[in-house]
């Protein structure tokens, strides 16, 4: 088994994807089905995205084994007062800044959702845990 944990910095744009690139080259060294990777990157860089503009900081872990790979976000608030409100296309609480920088499209918890076999989502004024399992062989990818 395989786990890595990683800083997320709040309203730090150049730091911004470090987490998912280091999950991309993991992953390309294991020479892991394209599909899957592909599902996997996309929906890091949301979910890291997501802690980046809407919270004070977090982090997130990788973990994998012969079955799954399972990425988890937490954040330290201020949580989502309506996650399914959150999960509507579109919705944004982005700032003009976070606009600016290229992000808040409203598009990142459904891209997530879509890209994960599993995902699981509490928030609170504490903060947001967000936790994702892509299964390495079954629905919505190629088999190894």
């Amino acid at each position: 088994m395989v786990k890595k944990e990683y800083q997320i910095i709040a309203k730090n744009y150049d730091l911004a994807g470090r987490t998912s690139s280091d999950i991309k080259r993991r992953l390309k060294a294991e020479e892991t089905p394209l599909t899957l990777m592909k599902r996997v990157c996309a929906a890091s860089y949301e979910a890291e995205i997501n802690v980046v503009i809407h919270s004070v900081g977090g982090y997130a872990t990788y973990e994998e084994d012969d079955e799954k790979i399972i990425l988890e976000f937490h954040d330290d608030g201020p949580g989502i007062a309506d996650i399914h409100l959150a999960m509507t296309e579109g919705y944004s609480t982005a700032t003009e800044v976070d606009h600016m920088n290229g992000f808040g499209a409203g598009m990142g918890l459904s891209n997530i959702k879509r890209s994960a076999d599993l995902m699981d989502i509490t928030s609170d004024q504490f903060g947001t845990h967000l936790k994702l399992t892509f299964f390495k062989r079954g629905r919505n990818h190629e088999h190894q």
